[in-house]
């Protein structure tokens, strides 16, 4: 009786967790679609499909974490998120439509370093544009890659190239400069971060920083710059 009682609970329980919580599911598909390049041989000699597809599922667990998003009413409502590994004819490294990454065979087949690591690093940048609040395409472009840079930062995946803290000069100027900023703002207001992305649902203002954090993107990265000078 006591055994049938506690499968009850822990049936109810979870229930109730996946009602809360990430209950949305999303199935990952990794495509080669240049196979035969140099690239495309280094992606599935040192990288793979499997690995790939983890790292797809990993990296959105992480941006929900990231977003505080602990409910499916919170997200943008994808159930599958597709990975085209290919010859970008644009020579772009990597880019996202929608719900689909394209990872470039050519920029696989020039990195001089660990691929594998490299390419973890860009699909978690690159995750963040599909699960992102664009703000109805009202959001600054450098906050926007801001953003994915921050997450791919907080993840673990920075790199050498990268700007220091205290280095830009402006605040949305995108990618490692707005990521370090966006992260001294966060360190400001414990989940600064979140709040701004659920802020972009419908639309985008630079009052949003005002609301959060009591002033203007402009002043505070005055003050960020003048925090690490004096560092």
């Amino acid at each position: 009786m006591a055994r049938l009682l506690f499968i009850v609970i822990f049936c109810l329980f979870l229930l109730t967790f996946q009602k809360g919580g990430n209950a949305l599911t999303v199935t990952y598909n990794v495509t080669n679609r240049d196979p035969n390049s140099a690239g495309g041989i280094r992606f599935t000699n040192e990288v793979g499909l499997n690995y790939t597809k983890q790292t797809l599922a990993n990296s959105t667990n992480f941006i929900w974490a990231i977003f505080q998003q602990t409910v499916d009413a919170d997200k943008r409502l994808y159930t599958t998120l597709n990975c085209f590994v290919e010859n970008t004819t644009n020579g772009y490294i990597a880019y996202t439509v929608g719900n689909e990454i394209h990872l470039g065979t050519s920029y696989i087949q020039s990195y001089s370093g660990n691929i594998k690591t490299e390419l973890t690093g860009i699909i978690f940048h690159e995750a963040t544009h599909v699960w992102q609040w664009f703000g109805n395409s009202s959001t600054p472009g450098g906050l926007i890659e801001g953003i994915a840079d921050y997450v791919r930062l907080k993840a673990g995946y920075a790199v050498s190239n990268w700007a220091q803290n205290g280095q830009g000069s402006r605040w949305d100027e995108g990618y490692s400069v707005t990521a370090r900023f966006l992260d001294y703002c966060n360190g400001l207001r414990n989940g600064f971060v979140a709040e701004l992305n659920k802020k972009m649902r419908t639309g985008y203002s630079n009052n949003f920083f005002v609301e959060l954090l009591g002033k203007t993107p402009e002043q505070l990265f005055t003050d960020y710059k003048a925090n690490y000078k004096t560092a």
